[in-house]
């Protein structure tokens, strides 16, 4: 199977990969890949990352990914080149979890030199600690699932912070 991605700087956040050949519609891309972990100790390691984001001033770079209700994928290794792939409110793929593997699938047509994307899915539990730079028409500029973003929306416009 050909390499489908490369990566190169973003517009979005530092890093990013980016389609080296046109992708169809379902095709699956680059699995997610790490260190399995329990709940628990995904928590602990989430814990130190967010603590060293916080003290180096940045927000992000976890990568920390839900596998199911008992483990966790840690992707902060070298080999996983999935984790630069960036959240957009406006995605061009999708998360798979397939036979206990995480896979990022095209939901439309990409084009050559585009990036990949895909909804994060953060709840709203502290979202104005996670801005988005995606750019797209319908982005809130927080990174909230996309069933949420209207409760976003909603409390922002309680704080004046939009004006919609």
């Amino acid at each position: 199977m050909k390499k489908l991605y490369q990566k190169k700087m973003s517009s979005i956040h530092s890093s990013g990969l980016f389609a080296k050949h046109n992708i169809e519609t379902g095709t699956k891309i680059i699995e997610y890949v790490g260190e399995k972990l329990t709940k628990a100790k995904s928590d602990k390691i989430a814990d130190v990352h967010i603590a060293a984001n916080k003290k180096a001033g940045t927000n992000g770079a976890v990568y920390i990914f839900t596998l199911n209700k008992t483990h966790d994928i840690n992707g902060k290794v070298p080999w996983n080149l999935a984790k630069f792939i960036n959240h957009s409110c406006d995605p061009n793929c999708e998360t798979d979890i397939i036979r206990g593997r995480i896979w990022i699938s095209a939901i439309k047509d990409i084009k050559k030199g585009d990036e990949l994307t895909y909804d994060y899915g953060y709840d709203m539990y502290s979202f104005e600690e996670h801005p988005c730079r995606c750019g797209s028409k319908n982005c809130l500029g927080y990174i909230v699932r996309s069933n949420l973003r209207w409760r976003v929306k909603k409390k922002l416009e309680e704080k004046n912070l939009i004006n919609i």
